[in-house]
Order: C-alpha cells, then structure tokens, then sequence
C-alpha cells in the first residue's frame, strides 16, 4: 500500500479477546454490523500538534464530554470498505487507496482536518492483522471496516473543531439484505431529497445518512426495501438510493447512471462497475435519467434492468418500483444478465478469483 504521510501505531493486544467456539459460533450467522471484532485503532488529532498516539487497542466503549462538538454541530465522516477471504487463503482490500482518497475529500467538505493516506492505509493492516481470525469464509461473507473520524473538542461554539478523533472498527458480515441477492422493490419518495447543489451529497458524512431516515421509514411503510432520490431543484431526476447509486441497462446492452456533480455520493463500486463495463465493450453514459423516462422505458420494455451498488451489497437487483400513482416492473422482475455477470464478475476480482488487470486488489497475506 502507498500513501502519504506514516504514523507508528503502538499496538496494545485486547487481554480478553472472545474465545475461539464463541467466536465460530458468532461466525455461523454474522448478519450485518451487529456483531464486532476484539480490537479497534484510534488516532487522535489537535490543531497545532496534527496527528498523534496511534494506537491499536481492544474495543471499548469511548469515553465522551456532553459539551463534545459533535453531538452539537454534527462534525462526523465515515468509510465503509471490506476485507475478503481470498482464494488462496490471504486476505485481500478492494481499492483501499480510494477510500483514503474520499475520506479526505469528506473530510475537507466538513472543515476536518484530512488524515493521511498512509496513516488510513496502515490502520487497515494492523486491525487486519490482529483481527484475522473474525474474517469469514463463506461466498457473501466478508469482514466489513468502519474508519470513522467525528469532533470531540469540548466547546459549544459554532467553527470548526480544533480535536478529533479517528476510529476504525470491524464488523464480520453476511449479506447487506436479509434475503440476498434478490431484487429488491424500491420506493420513489415524493416528499424528501437527498442534497442539493452545494451541499454534503458528495460527502460521506452522518447528516446525508440522519436526512435519509425519514425516506427510508416512508419506503418501508409502502413496503419496499429502499427509498429512491430525486434531484432537489426540479424534483424529476433521479439521484441515488439512500444508501447506492444506480445503473439502467437498456436493450442494447448500454448502461447509463446519473452523473456525480456534487450531489451525488462518487462511489468505488460505481467507478469499478463503470471501468468493468467497458473493458466488456459496453457503452456506460452518465446523464441526468428522468423518474418520467424510467417509467416509460419500462413499460416499452427498452429498459431491461436496473440495479444498485455499493460496498455493502456490491450489487442489488431492482426488480419493482413503487411511486405515490402507482408501480411498475423491470422486465419479468428477476436478476437481469448484465446484471448478474457484472456482480459476478466484481465479486470474483474482490476474493482473487480471476485476474486484476486495474490493479484494484491489495493482498495482506
């Protein structure tokens, strides 16, 4: 791995880490985000020191002000990534590097001092490291890593913060959604936004996610898996899910996905999805898609899939789409070709299955 600048973590074993028939058993049926390793890295920041004491611990609770920043003002950005059991029985990253890249980005949008690449890479590795043994074995199973970084100044003035906070954890996980890879029905919300233009939206931060709740509720009221955004200024195009972007696969076998400009979060399986399907020789245009011209693609059948991506499903079929008129269906409303062949396809280069021409795949062995 390469970055910027390095820290040296000190590296303090948890001396009571889960016992290995607790930790199998825990294994069998992970879910996702529920259960979590023994260790966590923290690396602390002050302005006029910079980045400081990093160090690997065992997982605790942290200890926090009432008067600290972030419960106030909301100054928290995140990553989410994975760790894979990889064919060879190493462990492999999917694109680490891009997350320490978005992770400056979002943290510069929030007034946050950036960690270094280096010191965001390094904290992969040594949780990694130390944590092996929680990394599970199965096909839609992986170890996903949660770097977060939030204010934890003790003020209650509105400007940046002057200390922070860098945590990661670890989380063994099964699949994102509780019945796999299926299509999912989704519900276009009438009555919220994700961000507008000069906002948070490319931004990884917790307000995008806090904002996306109520949607979500709306979603599963109508009962449907995920909410789907529209843009903020005419309320006509489609953004991204709460948690995805999304792809349209028409006749041809072109795809077409909205573009980023600022409102929409730049996600890596979007980018990869996007380098796959024309290496494929598949034409991938970004432009602004209509919900009006969805709809109507649909119902000519010239569109033949849609599907959502990202770290924590990689790739989710959307079978049914649901507005407050009524719904419709994407072709028979089963996994389309294109579709399955490309998750296939990311999920195979992700555990080194099959060649990493892009240079995507960084081993711990």
């Amino acid at each position: 791995m390469s970055g910027g600048d390095k820290l040296e973590f000190e590296i303090r074993p948890n001396p009571q880490p889960v016992a290995a028939a607790e930790r199998e058993a825990l294994l069998s049926n992970p879910g996702f985000g529920r259960i979590f390793t023994d260790h966590m890295v923290t690396i602390r920041y002050v302005e006029g020191k910079g980045w400081y004491d990093a160090r690997v611990e065992a997982r605790a609770p942290i200890a926090m002000d009432p008067a600290s920043a972030v419960l106030h003002y909301a100054q928290v950005i995140f990553e989410g990534l994975k760790a894979y059991h990889a064919a060879d029985g190493g462990v492999t990253l999917f694109r680490p590097e891009a997350n320490a890249a978005r992770f400056v980005e979002s943290a510069r949008r929030m007034a946050m001092p950036p960690l270094p690449k280096q010191a965001f890479l390094d904290s992969l590795r040594h949780l990694i490291e130390i944590d092996r043994a929680w990394l599970p074995t199965t096909e839609e199973s992986s170890l996903y890593l949660r770097p977060f970084m939030f204010a934890n100044e003790v003020f209650l003035g509105v400007r940046p913060a002057h200390e922070y906070l860098f945590l990661l954890i670890a989380s063994p996980v099964g699949s994102y959604f509780a019945k796999g890879v299926q299509p999912v029905t989704v519900w276009v919300s009438p009555t919220y936004t994700r961000a507008a233009p000069g906002g948070t939206g490319a931004a990884k931060c917790g307000g995008n996610y806090a904002a996306s709740l109520a949607a979500q509720a709306e979603a599963i009221e109508h009962d449907c898996d995920q909410v789907v955004f529209l843009d903020a200024v005419q309320r006509r195009y489609v953004d991204e899910l709460g948690g995805m972007n999304i792809f349209f696969v028409y006749d041809d076998g072109s795809l077409v996905t909205p573009p980023l400009g600022g409102t929409i979060l730049p996600g890596i399986t979007r980018d990869a999805l996007i380098t796959l399907a024309r290496q494929q020789g598949r034409t991938v245009v970004e432009r602004p898609v209509a919900f009006d011209e969805w709809r109507a693609d649909a119902a000519s059948g010239r569109l033949r899939e849609v599907f959502a991506c990202g770290t924590a499903a990689v790739i989710t079929p959307i079978g049914r789409v649901r507005y407050p008129d009524g719904e419709f269906t994407i072709a028979d409303g089963t996994p389309g070709e294109i579709t399955t062949g490309l998750r296939q396809t990311l999920v195979d280069i992700q555990r080194g299955r099959i060649e990493d021409v892009n240079g995507w795949i960084h081993r711990i062995p």
